[in-house]
């Protein structure tokens, strides 16, 4: 039981984000602005609730700079990747953000206590391939080494710096603490950015509003608590890599609501992806 409920947490929250590719390419509402509310709307649940329920307790000192840190890191991955999702394709911004593992996994190697075993790295390779097979060779060949690539590439980056920190952080501190300091930064980061640029914060339609509280409640609140939750109790390295996962889910989603073809490759590629992340969570050495 005590393993369960971390993975049972892990999945929903992937189940949650796996939405969000598909709502940021409707282009509803400019990519940094949605990134904004995205944490503003989620800030404005939470922060009341912690504060009238007494939920929030007060992390070292030490932990409240890193979990600000957290939330100027994290604000700064949505920012790009949204920017790479909407000048690029979904597909394309997804696949290259979702390298982070890649990235997780070396940090890990070198700043954490507990290192990454044979069975990740076996299952990075698998999923990395299953990943290729899932987008296609073609993909690859038609790659454009514009901005939308490079920010795809540094929000992989900034993710794999997020996980590194957060996991260090949440071993004496609690989700709802951290996530509180981190909505914050995020969010007072996000405004001031998007006031200098002079995005504009309001002017969309009803529809572009309530896909903006989706990205907030469900795509950031609900899954980034279930998300840390899953990080505080199980290895980095497993967690980010078990992301790669909602690659999957949302070409589901975008076949059922957006007439999107799912091909025989894919699938395959899926299932091999899928494969990969299982590699990871074989408790006994994989011999070679």
């Amino acid at each position: 039981m005590k393993n369960t409920k971390p993975r049972l947490a892990l999945a929903a929250g992937i189940i949650c984000i796996s939405i969000f590719p598909i709502l940021v390419r409707l282009q509803l509402s400019p990519a940094l602005i949605s990134a904004f509310y995205r944490m503003f709307f989620s800030a404005a649940v939470l922060v009341p609730f912690v504060l009238i329920t007494g939920k929030f307790k007060k992390p070292a000192v030490k932990n409240i700079f890193l979990s600000l840190l957290c939330g100027l890191i994290f604000a700064s991955d949505v920012a790009v990747w949204n920017i790479a999702i909407q000048e690029s394709s979904a597909t394309q911004a997804t696949l290259l953000t979702n390298l982070s593992p890649v990235w997780v996994g070396i940090g890990s190697f070198l700043f954490l206590p507990q290192k990454p075993k044979r069975n990740f790295w076996i299952g990075t390779v698998v999923a990395l391939i299953g990943m290729v097979l899932f987008v296609g060779v073609d993909f690859f060949a038609e790659l454009r080494f514009n901005r939308a690539f490079f920010f795809a590439i540094l929000s992989g980056v900034l993710y794999a710096f997020y996980m590194l920190i957060s996991k260090t952080i949440l071993r004496n501190t609690a989700v709802l603490s951290f996530m509180t300091l981190s909505l914050i930064a995020s969010s007072l980061f996000l405004g001031v950015v998007c006031f200098i640029l002079n995005e504009p914060f309001t002017g969309f339609s009803q529809i572009g509003w309530i896909s903006l509280a989706v990205q907030a409640l469900v795509c950031q609140l609900s899954a980034w608590l279930l998300i840390s939750f899953a990080t505080q109790n199980m290895r980095a390295t497993r967690v980010s890599l078990s992301l790669l996962g909602q690659a999957v889910l949302t070409t589901i989603i975008a076949w059922v609501f957006l007439n999107e073809q799912i091909t025989i490759e894919m699938i395959v590629g899926g299932l091999v992806l899928l494969l990969g992340i299982r590699i990871t969570f074989i408790e006994k050495p994989i011999s070679l």
